[in-house]
């Protein structure tokens, strides 16, 4: 049903690793909402699995969001009225609601233990009925409560589950039913005193006034759990936050996308050399699409023309190859000074540039003659290498295609003719090869330049031949063609 109220709409990771595409994707749908409809973007932190949620992945999930462009409103760093927005830091809160629930007869405390539960399922699975809780706990009376007190048992709390259905209305699948009979009563509160997940989540989605919960289909079977700890807060039905499941992300092989087929955290494509808007545009077609056929969508064109109803029920296929080629379509639309601010750390790090004057000035010359022909950024070191290295040498795989006969014949005639020219540009370098190996010796640019290329540049995959020539210098081209010629 549709809502009248401000849009709030909340990514809550549990940062137990670093951020996924998966996860990613859900943050991007939230903040294009958020953005399109002018309303706001809550990033929380559900951090109460205390052993595998740690400081360093809270960072660089923070990290993370930050340099993919999604700004938050409210959230950490930022803060905001409805704050903390680390569930570690609101313990406090969901246990005075888990008493509350606990004093209203919403929920009651269960004592059975793990090897009661265990048994349970057991006979169930070998009854062919459904798993789940029994309601052994439900109605204890005053002697039981006591005896497994006396045995030092420490209880959770449960939410009872009424009987009926539980319905509502999913933004991308419409109307969702559930029977109660395959909803059993469920924990908020471990026997430790800690929440789980469904306690927390509800509470802070009605404390922060969320209208909206948009997340992974994954997730739609929890659901009902949510809207019954709704229920038990008293909040009214209009008032419940409206969701909307996003469809699964396959991978190739048309299973869920997982680290076997494809799933990576958002640091190895940032480190492979993808461009954030890239990762952007293409996560925002998994499962939407801006119509009219259209591929190449920047971050602000997304929040201009996402709307839920353009989200697809059925799920979305990872492609690496489609990820690939927009990742060069980005790369193709940079500035030249956006170009080489994306460039020069891969330089750096690979140990091909120390970022000194003059590296700089050849890495701003040389950028342009590769800015076509890459597909990520990681891909420059290897490409420029050769106008860097100190200690130049052949790479042994394309040494031996320029050790033959021939070969020696080519380069011994190139440097002949090149050490004679007393204007070294491209232009010049071309019109002087072109006449001796293809017009003189007959040959095919491919084998006649082949061999150049590699002398000069130590390998056969290389920047444009006679740009790079330019670049590296007269002085330094024929020193390299007469060491193998």
């Amino acid at each position: 049903m549709p809502t009248n109220r401000p849009v709030r709409v909340r990514f809550a990771p549990s940062p137990t690793g670093e951020l996924h595409v998966g996860n990613i994707r859900t943050a991007l749908f939230d903040w294009a909402y958020a953005r399109h409809t002018g309303g706001t973007f809550i990033f929380r932190i559900e951090d109460t699995d205390t052993e595998r949620v740690t400081d360093e992945y809270i960072q660089k999930a923070i990290d993370t969001l930050k340099w993919l462009g999604m700004d938050w409103d409210e959230g950490p760093e930022v803060g905001g009225p409805n704050g903390p927005y680390l569930q570690s830091q609101r313990l406090d809160i969901y246990a005075e609601w888990a008493a509350k629930f606990l004093a209203q007869g919403d929920a009651y405390h269960c004592y059975c233990s793990a090897d009661e539960l265990e048994a349970v399922r057991e006979a169930q699975r070998k009854a062919n009925v459904a798993p789940g809780y029994n309601g052994h706990c439900r109605s204890l009376s005053p002697e039981q409560i006591a005896t497994y007190e006396a045995e030092g048992r420490k209880p959770v709390v449960r939410m009872r589950m009424p009987e009926g259905e539980t319905i509502f209305t999913d933004l991308i699948r419409g109307e969702v039913k559930f029977d109660h009979n395959f909803v059993p009563d469920f924990v908020l509160v471990r026997a430790d005193g800690s929440p789980l997940y469904t306690l927390a989540v509800a509470v802070d989605d009605v404390l922060m006034q969320v209208t909206h919960v948009l997340r992974g289909e994954d997730l739609l079977s929890s659901t009902p759990r949510q809207i019954r700890v709704y229920q038990a807060m008293g909040v009214s039905p209009d008032e419940y936050p409206l969701f909307a499941h996003l469809p699964f992300v396959m991978g190739q092989d048309n299973a869920k996308l997982s680290k076997r087929n494809g799933e990576t955290s958002i640091s190895w494509y940032r480190e492979a050399g993808y461009l954030p808007e890239a990762i952007c545009n293409y996560l925002a077609l998994l499962g939407w699409s801006p119509g009219e056929d259209r591929e190449n969508v920047t971050m602000k064109e997304l929040a201009e023309l996402f709307t839920v109803e353009r989200v697809h029920s059925s799920p979305a296929r990872f492609d690496m190859k489609k990820l690939e080629a927009i990742n060069g379509d980005k790369i193709r639309a940079l500035t030249p000074e956006e170009f080489f601010t994306w460039s020069l750390p891969f330089l750096v790090n690979a140990g091909v540039h120390t970022g000194s004057e003059a590296e700089v000035a050849l890495t701003k010359a040389a950028l342009p003659i590769i800015q076509e022909r890459i597909t990520k950024l990681s891909e420059i070191p290897a490409l420029l290498n050769f106008l860097f290295v100190s200690n130049f040498a052949v790479e042994a795989e394309s040494l031996v295609k320029i050790s033959d006969a021939d070969s020696k014949k080519i380069l011994t005639l190139a440097h002949e003719r090149l050490s004679g020219l007393t204007e070294w540009s491209h232009g010049t370098i071309e019109e002087v090869l072109r006449a001796a190996l293809i017009e003189e010796l007959g040959l095919k640019p491919r084998i006649a330049f082949g061999a150049v290329r590699i002398a000069v540049t130590g390998s056969h995959i290389s920047p444009p031949l006679f740009e790079s020539m330019e670049l590296l210098g007269k002085e330094k081209s024929l020193e390299r063609i007469a060491s193998v010629r």
